[in-house]
């Protein structure tokens, strides 16, 4: 199930744990670590070497890791933390139905690795016997349903969220999914890296339907099933980019009109086993339902139960045995990201409370970790952020009047949150039981949360509740609400450094708020009002002109190339990556203008023969600095919606007058573009 706005946009392309603790006091964290540095190379030819290889060459790839930066070595700090709570808790013998029991409870069933191989399959049982007795229509679409609440995902994924066209009211919509590889283009390109990845998925496949008990032949059939299922899914599904644009995307209908258009499924049985009453309806895709419907009514009775049981084995491998996580990251860590070695046990085992209580545990966080001051500085530096913004959008000379001061209502209605929410998400009616499986209790844990957010469609939209946990390093602009979202977990170096001078501080921290800002106004979130409404609330002239802009900043991350491999070059998909790009530039333009503004023309003195504006991108570069595997930059290039780490740095400095400036940056350097060549937007 999709539980969050599907449109939303991340500072930091990572899911993360948590927060790491904060430093004692007499532990000073450099604002610029010298020894980050690589001064082998000129700043001006390969900014992103000179200020991260130093870093690079001390944090080499270890084999659990298919991609290891900065931010990631905070959350390591993070998940030995976390681990030290988790096991305070388990010392303490918290009374039953407390947070902290249930936290401990899941926490330990998921480091019992006896237990869980002496279980073997046995804990998927019930789940499996149940999709096998599945007969009628109004059986399959109620597996379905059955199957959405435990996060599965087969066919399709159903979502609660704003109506982008009255987003102060939710509604009930459909995306595309049931594509276990994660997106279409692994089911439908034939290059040899993709060929390669669909076979090491079909053994995968197999694996797991074996390890169930199926025969060597069973288990063969079912790969023929799921992987036909698969790929007409695939085949009908959007690309990368397709999903990038929000008309495309919305087609709202009313319950009538939507059983009439899918009418192959009992959407009666499947409401039902959701726990919602259906009203109108948001089809994301239309012609990927169409296949949904279609493949419904043309599935044997056979191949539609199998397909399901793929969904309920996949989606419970991470609750089992030894074998089927094996299995599991054999595919998805191995085979799709490069990684060589599983990540230890417990923090597999951390993850799971940490997401499904993650509030529970985001309480403890900051009672423990988070101090006052932190939210206070940040405060201010929304502020000065939203001031700079104001005053960019003042300065642009492409945009007209009666633009701009729609832009500045929107900017002024921003909706902030910093730290960690007012109310505390309630996990009393939430039964955690060790008697039972660990599987049990993780699906028992996903569905309470599950059926908290269902129970929200067709009610306003609470503008209070948070998309991502409060101990999470990460960040996010979310259109429909028009929120800007800083959890305290990215309070924390290299991120926001109290030890560091403000221009570090307003290269990291202050991109980061700035970036999410800047999200309000890239190509997707400028088609939302400052109400959160689907509205172009453009003059057409400034449209165009945006979008002329907007085309050669794509056309700049076009040339990229991510990875030169033994098949030719592998290039950057500018189209798909384009407003975290307009983002990552309008952030370092506006953070920079934020923090001169604090300056009142008195220029700091130099720091480590740094001045301020050369430690300002400095500040910047270090959050991107990081190793990455070959096989995770192809995964990611066709994934992510951010650019590498190393391209959000040197392709996005390239457009900047001010860093030249910086660095001395001449026609003679490499990271030189011509000024009629370079691209600024906000």
């Amino acid at each position: 199930m999709m539980s969050k706005m599907k449109y939303f946009s991340m500072a930091v392309a990572i899911a993360t744990l948590s927060a790491c603790a904060p430093k004692s006091a007499d532990e000073k964290v450099p604002g610029v670590d010298l020894t980050s540095l690589d001064t082998t190379v000129v700043a001006a030819d390969d900014f992103y070497q000179y200020a991260c290889g130093g870093w690079m060459q001390k944090n080499p790839l270890r084999p659990e890791h298919a991609r290891f930066g900065s931010f990631d070595k905070l959350i390591e700090e993070n998940q030995e933390q976390i681990r030290e709570l988790f096991n305070e808790l388990s010392k303490s013998q918290a009374a039953a139905g407390t947070n902290e029991r249930k936290i401990a409870d899941l926490y330990n069933m998921g480091l019992d690795s006896v237990r869980l191989n002496q279980e073997g399959a046995a804990p998927l049982k019930p789940y499996l016997d149940e999709i096998a007795a599945v007969a009628t229509p109004a059986d399959k679409a109620a597996m379905i349903g059955k199957l959405h609440r435990r996060n599965a995902s087969p066919f399709f994924m159903i979502y609660v969220s704003g109506d982008e066209k009255n987003s102060a009211m939710n509604i009930i919509g459909t995306y595309q999914g049931g594509m276990s590889m994660g997106d279409r283009d692994y089911y439908i390109n034939n290059d040899e890296a993709t060929v390669a990845v669909r076979e090491a998925y079909k053994t995968y496949v197999a694996r797991l339907f074996t390890l169930c008990g199926y025969t060597a032949e069973q288990a063969a059939a079912a790969v023929e099933t799921v992987m036909k299922v698969e790929t007409e899914l695939a085949k009908a599904a959007f690309s990368r980019v397709e999903l990038r644009n929000p008309e495309l995307n919305y087609n709202k209908m009313t319950y009538d009109q939507f059983k009439a258009a899918y009418n192959h499924l009992d959407w009666d049985a499947y409401f039902a086993a959701l726990g919602v009453e259906a009203q109108d309806v948001v089809v994301g895709q239309k012609n990927a339902m169409a296949t949904v419907n279609r493949l419904v009514a043309g599935l044997s009775d056979d191949e539609f139960r199998t397909y399901l049981a793929y969904n309920m084995i996949n989606c419970a491998a991470d609750c089992l045995s030894d074998d089927f996580t094996t299995a599991q990251f054999d595919f998805f860590g191995r085979a799709l990201s490069g990684k060589e070695e599983q990540e230890p046990r417990w923090k597999h085992a951390l993850a799971v409370p940490n997401s499904l209580m993650s509030e529970a545990v985001g309480e403890m966080y900051v009672n423990k970790f988070f101090s006052p001051e932190s939210k206070e500085r940040m405060v201010t530096m929304v502020q000065n952020l939203a001031t700079a913004l104001g005053q960019h959008i003042d300065a642009l000379e492409w945009m007209s009047d009666e633009t701009k001061a729609r832009a500045h209502e929107k900017l002024s209605t921003f909706h902030v949150k910093i730290g960690y929410p007012d109310v505390w998400e309630d996990y009393s009616a939430l039964d955690i039981n060790p008697e039972e499986s660990y599987l049990a209790n993780a699906l028992r844990a996903v569905e309470f949360q599950n059926a908290k957010n269902l129970a929200e469609a067709y009610k306003p939209v609470n503008k209070d509740k948070w998309l991502i946990s409060p101990q999470t390093v990460n960040a996010y602009y979310n259109p429909t609400t028009n929120e800007i979202c800083f959890p305290a977990g990215i309070l924390q170096p290299p991120f926001f450094n109290a030890d560091a001078d403000d221009a570090v501080n307003y290269g990291a921290i202050g991109v980061v708020i700035g970036h999410e800002m800047t999200h309000g106004f890239d190509d997707q979130g400028r088609q939302y009002d400052k109400d959160g409404n689907l509205n172009n609330w453009w003059q057409k002239e400034d449209e165009e002109r945006f979008n002329q802009l907007a085309d050669k900043l794509v056309a700049q991350f076009d040339k990229v190339v991510v990875l030169d491999g033994e098949n030719g070059p592998v290039y950057a998909n500018g189209r798909f990556t384009l407003g975290e790009n307009i983002a990552d530039q309008g952030g370092l333009r506006v953070a920079y203008t934020a923090f001169h503004n604090t300056l009142n023309g008195v220029e700091p003195e130099a720091i480590d023969g740094f001045t301020a504006d050369q430690r300002f991108y400095l500040g910047y570069a270090a959050l991107w600095a990081g190793n990455v595997r070959d096989a995770e930059i192809l995964r990611r290039t066709t994934t992510d919606p951010h650019s590498l780490g190393r391209w959000r740095v040197n392709a996005t400095l390239r457009n900047i007058e001010d860093f030249y400036q910086a660095f001395g940056v001449t026609p003679d350097n490499d990271m030189y573009l011509a000024p009629e060549e370079r691209v600024i937007i906000w």
